[in-house]
């Protein structure tokens, strides 16, 4: 007996396909999409909602393959083995479900290789944590392969669209009327922020099928269509980094940047040794070392004298930040002048946006202060600046301070 389906995520389903794909008429030829596949329900469910729209999907893997220094020898192996698997997005068992659902759902299906363009994110991974900044692959990958290189494979293959399985969203900006990046329906599940660096030109050539469902619904799709992925677990780990050892990472890859150095207190008293700066991050509070008697936390790195400062929880609370490298969603901001404009800001993947000021300084940088101070705001993360679900822009924090 098939699984009963949720009325309200049907209808819910059902208004997505009909408010958002507006399908061709059937003389019309199918508009060709590029979809990226990684193996996990949200991929394989965004297919079968393309297909359903009437698009005509081409199923890709991109392989990003093990450079050397990255992935040990048995982080692919089967979970029947008992030896570790993999939690990445881009590993083998993840390369066989994505061709297992495209199978099922009779599309093409395609590996790409991106392994050398791949070993880019690495690189930029590595030299962030070596100049004592916290990076973010995740949206780096984003940028630079999925809405990147893939976007040049699918222009090459006549496709008209690229899509990917992230909850977001590409809708009207109801001040501009103009199409934009929107947050996800579920904002629990909200992955706009990872996609901030979307350029108009992109936007208009983007699908996201999945960005106005919610997660249970997601899966309640997978599971009608028998999909074997239904009940995957969703990737909690960055994919190339065995065992979330980012330090470990680093040392393989650039083993002579590793030097001792002094951990002190933000009052200047060596409280004892670390092996190199690069095994912290702000925010930090496991793993740091020493013991002082109450919780203590990274509150800052400075590469140039190896010091690693620790302190209590109220010296990480800042107010103002300011980023470069600013890719901005519309002219909104720009237009906002040196008053700058309401808005929310989120300084990390898992932090909810809260309420600030946003302009753009005389430089062109990104200039957020925040009505609150903010815990941990770390140099090397994105900041996104957001009106309501609607994406405005971001940019790479650069430094932080109390000053407004």
């Amino acid at each position: 007996m098939s699984p009963r389906r949720n009325f309200g995520a049907l209808f819910q389903e059902m208004f997505f396909i009909r408010s958002c794909y507006n399908p061709p008429p059937m003389s019309s030829p199918k508009k060709k999409v590029v979809l990226a596949m990684s193996g996990g329900v949200d991929s394989s469910v965004a297919a079968v909602l393309l297909q359903r729209a009437g698009y005509e999907v081409l199923g890709c893997f991109m392989r990003l393959g093990s450079p050397k220094g990255v992935e040990e020898p048995d982080t692919c192996s089967t979970p029947e083995s008992g030896a570790k698997q993999k939690q990445g997005c881009c590993s083998v068992l993840d390369a066989a479900d994505a061709r297992r659902v495209a199978g099922m759902l009779d599309i093409p299906f395609y590996v790409l290789n991106f392994q050398d363009d791949f070993g880019r994110v690495i690189d930029y991974f590595v030299s962030e944590y070596n100049r004592g900044r916290t990076p973010n692959p995740c949206v780096r990958c984003n940028d630079w392969l999925k809405f990147g290189k893939l976007a040049q494979y699918a222009e090459a293959v006549g496709a008209d669209y690229v899509a990917s399985g992230h909850y977001a969203r590409i809708g009207p900006d109801p001040v501009t009327g103009k199409q934009t990046l929107l947050r996800g329906l579920d904002h629990r599940k909200d992955q706009s922020y990872v996609l901030f660096g979307m350029s108009d030109k992109t936007i208009a050539h983007t699908l996201l099928p999945i960005g106005d469902l919610e997660k249970p619904a997601v899966r309640a799709i997978a599971q009608e269509m028998k999909l074997p992925v239904f009940n995957k677990p969703d990737s909690q780990e960055i994919c190339f980094v065995p065992n979330q050892d980012y330090a470990g990472l680093v040392r393989r890859r650039s083993p002579d940047t590793f030097h001792e150095g002094e951990l002190i207190t933000t009052a200047g008293e060596v409280v004892g040794t670390h092996t190199g700066h690069q095994h912290f991050t702000i925010g930090q509070r496991k793993g740091v070392g020493v013991a002082l008697g109450y919780p203590i936390y990274v509150v800052d790195i400075e590469t140039q004298t190896n010091l690693v400062t620790l302190g209590p929880k109220q010296d990480l609370l800042k107010r103002s930040l300011v980023a470069n490298q600013v890719n901005l969603l519309g002219d909104r901001l720009r237009n906002a002048g040196e008053t700058g404009l309401r808005c929310s800001a989120k300084i990390r993947y898992n932090h909810d946006p809260r309420p600030a000021m946003a302009s753009l300084t005389v430089e062109g940088n990104l200039k957020v202060t925040f009505d609150e101070p903010q815990s941990a705001i770390t140099p090397g993360q994105a900041v996104v600046v957001f009106d309501k679900d609607v994406v405005l822009g971001g940019g790479w924090i650069e430094s932080i301070s109390n000053v407004e």
